[in-house]
């Protein structure tokens, strides 16, 4: 009679950096605020602005935090919870796309007299929407994975520069997909300006986010206080000796 050998589980993988476990705590909170500013980032980025010889768009006031954010989520809750709040924040992109479709080719009602002006802002250009679906998908998730990816070799040292070189490749990606894609819908067409809209987009909100670092550094450092299961983890990780 042949005996077999007894299963075994293998053991879990050792971490390689620490991350806080999703719940019911800040994580929620920060995922709300992302998806809130990139949906008024999206409607904002309708509207082509001109500062002087530098052009942009709408988004620009508001669209950097969505990094800012995607930086904390990242440092704090790791990138597979990271990238469960880029797809949340995708879907209700599709939403309110979606919602703004339905509203503009529904009939007005008597006395609405606003309908061309509803439509040229709100109404779904299929040009604006593939350019911010697909800059905002692929920066996000590069962002993220850069960051963690710097993580696991820094542990909790050196912030600043997984912070830094995570918004430089995220931001990079996104402002080229998008300017290349909807510059053209919002009026910026010669070769001339589209360079000067993607350079001056990507180094903006560059600087923006380097400008807050201070403020991200304490957002995440007060987010990793309050995260019992953070403390936890950086307890894991320091046993292993990695």
């Amino acid at each position: 009679m042949v005996e077999c050998a007894p299963v075994t589980n293998p053991a879990p993988a050792a971490p390689r950096a620490a991350f806080a476990r999703t719940g019911l705590g800040i994580y929620p909170v920060l995922v709300t605020l992302f998806c809130c500013l990139l949906l008024l980032s999206n409607i904002a980025a309708t509207k082509g602005i001109e500062f002087g010889p530098f052009l942009t768009d709408g988004g620009v006031f508001l669209f950097p935090l969505t990094y800012v954010l995607g930086d904390v989520l990242s440092e704090v809750y790791g990138l597979k919870a990271t990238r469960r709040a880029i797809l949340l924040g995708f879907l209700m992109s599709l939403l309110a796309s979606l919602t703004f479709w339905l509203v503009t080719i529904s009939p007005s009602a008597p006395g609405f007299d606003g309908q061309d002006a509803f439509a040229r802002i709100l109404g779904v250009v299929p040009q604006i929407l593939l350019a911010s679906v697909a800059g905002y998908l692929v920066g996000e998730f590069l962002n993220s994975y850069v960051l963690v990816k710097i993580k696991e070799k820094t542990k909790e040292k050196h912030l600043w520069a997984r912070l830094i070189g995570s918004t430089v490749v995220g931001e990079f990606g996104d402002t080229l997909i998008f300017c290349l894609i909807a510059g053209p819908v919002i009026g910026i067409t010669s070769p001339g300006d589209l360079l000067n809209y993607t350079l001056i987009g990507f180094a903006y909100k560059t600087a923006v986010e380097i400008i807050l670092l201070p403020i991200t550094y304490r957002v995440i450092a007060a987010i990793k206080k309050r995260e019992p299961t953070y403390a936890e983890a950086l307890r894991e990780l320091e046993s292993t000796g990695r």
